[in-house]
């Protein structure tokens, strides 16, 4: 199973079986999604998760830029969720979303011509 709620608490460092955190958990993930669909990146009407049950694959099925949306949704869950104390970290974290966002962007552009 490739949940997006379990996948994301992992890279958190959040044990799957550790329910304390999903409501904020879900809702920066679904924050996160917002901003893909906003970029054409995922489902036109939009996606939301409320549990553990949905998966990267329901999402998108682009194997190609799943890798991408996994580690975008990631970076932004994280600097939401549990942000850096350090400036130097925050700072880099933002500028990888700043690319991912580039990328998928572009990526989507080119689908859609």
């Amino acid at each position: 199973m490739d949940s997006i709620l379990v996948s994301i608490k992992k890279l958190l460092g959040i044990a799957a079986d550790y329910t304390h955190f999903d409501p904020d958990i879900i809702m920066h993930i679904n924050s996160a999604f917002s901003v893909l669909t906003q970029l054409g990146v995922g489902p036109p009407e939009g996606f939301r998760i409320d549990d553990d049950v949905k998966t990267w694959n329901d999402f998108i099925s682009d194997t190609i830029r799943l890798d991408a949306v996994k580690s975008y949704v990631y970076l932004k869950v994280s600097l939401m969720f549990d942000p850096p104390a350090s400036s130097a970290v925050l700072s880099a974290k933002e500028r990888q979303i700043s690319e991912l966002e580039w990328r998928l962007n572009v990526a989507a552009e080119q689908d859609s011509t």
